[in-house]
Parts: C-alpha cells; sequence; structure tokens
C-alpha cells in the first residue's frame, strides 16, 4: 500500500520501543516540537514537563543534573557550561548593584579575577577574608552583606573554611553561604548538611573524572533563588553541551571507586613528599602538621581529598623548571581531577593574575606546586617524584 504521509524532513522522533535502554540516550537536538500553542504555553508555565529550546534545558542535563543532586541529597541542581559558568550564575543570578559579598581570599584563580576585576563594574562591593575562622567574616560584615563565597578545601593551598562557624554567623541574619564543593565533592561532604544555601561544583573535575568535559553545576536551597540562578543562566547562554553532560553522566557511574583511589594515593604522595630534602613544606587535609587539622578531620572525617599542594626548598622559576621538565609521565597542566596525575604551577596558571607579592601572601612561591593525585600505581607514582626531586 501507498503511503500517504508526505516526506516531510524532519517528521517522527525516535522510533517506539517496549524496553528502554541501559545507557542514557545522546539528545543532540537544540528543539523540541509542540504539537500546538497551548502546549507549548503549558511548557513555560511548568504545567506539562518536557523541552522546548536546549539553552533552556535538555535530557542530558537533567539526568546530569538528577545524578549530582542524588549526591548532594538535595534536588534542582543546574547544569551550566562551566565550573566559572556555575560560580559567576550563584553570584549574578542572587546579588544586584549596592549588594556585598565576602569571599574567601583563597580561592581558584579565576573565581579572585570575577570578584576582584568584574563584580565593582556592577556595583557589586566585595571583601576578601581568611575563611578558616568564621571570626574574619563576621569582622567584615556590611549592613549591605548578601553572600558569603567560600571554597570547603581551598585551591590550591588546600585551607580549609570553618562552615560550622560560618553557618551559625549568617543563618540569622539572613545572608546566604554559597559552597564551592568542587575539591572535596559530595563523598567528602555533603554541603547542604553544613549549611549551604548554594552549592557550586565544577563538575570538570572530580565528578566528570576525565578532562573530556567543561562543566558547572550550581542549586541554590530556596526555589526563588534557583530560579534567579537558572534565568541568568540560560540569558546569559551558559548552556551546557548534550555531548559533555552525557560524557559526565557515564563519569560519574565510576566516581566512588576513582575517588577512593585517589584519596589513598594522595595520602601516601603527601607522606612521600613530606620526608623530601628538596621539599620545604607539604599541604594535605589530614595530615598532623596541616595548619587547619582540627577543621578538616570535624568536616571530612577520613576524607582527605586527592589534592596535594607542596613547595620545593628552593623557591626559583629555575627549580619549578628543572621539577616540571624531569617529572616525566606526568602532564603539567592546570587541571584538576582526571584519572591520571596531573602537575599545576599556581603562580604560571590559575593564580598568574596575582602580583608576585599577592601570592606571597597567599602561600604561593614560584616554588609551589598543585598535584591532583590520579588513579595510578603508587609506587611509580613515588618513583616518579623521587626522580624529579633528585635533579634539584
Amino acid at each position: 500500500m501507498k503511503n500517504d504521509q508526505p516526506n516531510i524532513m524532519r517528521p517522527f522522533g525516535l522510533p517506539d520501543s517496549a524496553s528502554t535502554p541501559v545507557v542514557t540516550p545522546l539528545s543532540a537536538s537544540v528543539v523540541y516540537a509542540s504539537r500546538n500553542p497551548d502546549m507549548l504555553d503549558a511548557h513555560y508555565t511548568g504545567e506539562l514537563p518536557g523541552y522546548t529550546y536546549a539553552r533552556e534545558g535538555h535530557p542530558n542535563a537533567d539526568a546530569l543534573a538528577e545524578r549530582i543532586d542524588a549526591l548532594e541529597d538535595v534536588s534542582g541542581g543546574i547544569i551550566t557550561g562551566s565550573g566559572m559558568a556555575a560560580v559567576t550564575a550563584g553570584i549574578m543570578g542572587v546579588l544586584q548593584s549596592g549588594d556585598h559579598i565576602i569571599a574567601g581570599d583563597q580561592l581558584y584563580g579565576r573565581s579572585l579575577r570575577l570578584l576582584q576585576n568584574d563584580l565593582k563594574r556592577f556595583g557589586i562591593e566585595v571583601t576578601f577574608c581568611n575563611a578558616t575562622d568564621a571570626e574574619n567574616i563576621q569582622n567584615a560584615l556590611r549592613i549591605n552583606t548578601k553572600m558569603v563565597l567560600v571554597e570547603v578545601v581551598s585551591n590550591p593551598t588546600l585551607r580549609v573554611a570553618d562552615l560550622s562557624g560560618l553557618s551559625s554567623l549568617l543563618k540569622p541574619k539572613n545572608i546566604l553561604l554559597a559552597i564551592d564543593n568542587t575539591f572535596t565533592t559530595p563523598l567528602s561532604l555533603k554541603a547542604a548538611d553544613h549549611g549551604a544555601d548554594i552549592i557550586i561544583h565544577s563538575v570538570t573535575k572530580l565528578l566528570a573524572g576525565h578532562s573530556d568535559v567543561t562543566l558547572g553545576y550550581v542549586w541554590a536551597t530556596n526555589k526563588e533563588v534557583n530560579k534567579s540562578i537558572y534565568d541568568f543562566a540560560v540569558t546569559t547562554g551558559m548552556t551546557p553541551s548534550p555531548f559533555d553532560c552525557w560524557l559526565a553522566e557515564r563519569g560519574l557511574l565510576t566516581f566512588p571507586l576513582r575517588f577512593e583511589k585517589a584519596q589513598e594515593n594522595a595520602r601516601q604522595l603527601a607522606n612521600f613528599l613530606a620526608e623530601q630534602e628538596n621539599v620545604k613544606r607539604v599541604l594535605y587535609p589530614l595530615r598532623p602538621d596541616h595548619p587547619d587539622i582540627a577543621l578538616a578531620k570535624n568536616l571530612l572525617g577520613v576524607q582527605g581529598c586527592n589534592m596535594v599542594s607542596f613547595e620545593l626548598t628552593k623557591k626559583t622559576r629555575e627549580s619549578a623548571n628543572r621539577f616540571v621538565q624531569n617529572a616525566r609521565g606526568i602532564a603539567f597542566a592546570p587541571t584538576l581531577g582526571d584519572v591520571g596525575t596531573t602537575l599545576s604551577h599556581p603562580a604560571s596558571s590559575s593564580h598568574r593574575a596575582l602580583s608576585p607579592s599577592q601570592r606571597e601572601d597567599l602561600g604561593i612561591s614560584e616554588g609551589f606546586f598543585r598535584v591532583s593525585v590520579g588513579v595510578e600505581d603508587i609506587s611509580g607514582l613515588l618513583i616518579t617524584f623521587d626522580n624529579a626531586l633528585k635533579t634539584l
């Protein structure tokens, strides 16, 4: 029988199936067709679930958000095109001209740049404080303070925020506490349990875990605040790629296994480095000599995370170059959270925008390195670091 259906270009979509796919399908479609204007209205008002235009949401972003929501024990998280998009949306979607934000003085370099250079152009005042003691934040509060932004464990100096003190201080004042949980992840700390009003992740890092996606995540406990963040992200085009979301969801399936192995490797590497004569100091949250060990034990328990920072005895660019060149097999790359160990030099990457004196104030010298420890065999990792240090 002749098919009387016209051969139009986009008629049907996927075939029906009584069975369901084991793997989340990749949905690359930019647009989603509605049957009529009433149906489209129902989508936009929220009466009918579904999608309209990918910038406003798509299945792969929602599938990924739901997995991260489950890890953080929250609901309604928003996926953005990068970790910095999540930071930006979490701030700009909430604050307005005349507001004041307090931020930890040891944050990821681009977060610092956003706070220092960009917010003032929009009339938002910023104060930086040492977040390891809530009293420092209390002394910086103003009548127009609307938000405090901290990293649980700071990048790259691995200082630990006083979340208990901050939550007790800010809740009665209705000041939002925004927590960047990227380094620690929900397996070490569920941020909402520690007073977070806003949770931020760079999904690019440990959650996705393979250095092949660029994504962020942001969530707010208040539905109106969450909607404001979502609207800002959509309006400014912070759209995540469906393919990146698909890859990140796949990466999340092995996240607990990867994180456990990377943490154990990090603990052993930190202890090894602390014994080397060419290393001046080592920072790892659960080492007894960490300056915030009491806070770290209280917040993280036995989850020390996978990040190790250390400083060479010779704090020069020449020594830094020599060490990197001889750490063969370890990628010198300004990233973290990959299955492979990576080595970062903050003075020439994440914190290069700061002056030398500003970096020194944070404890970041030319001999300072941050290591994102991967899941390799630890014996080979220790040999590699030992060989590189012996060349100094």
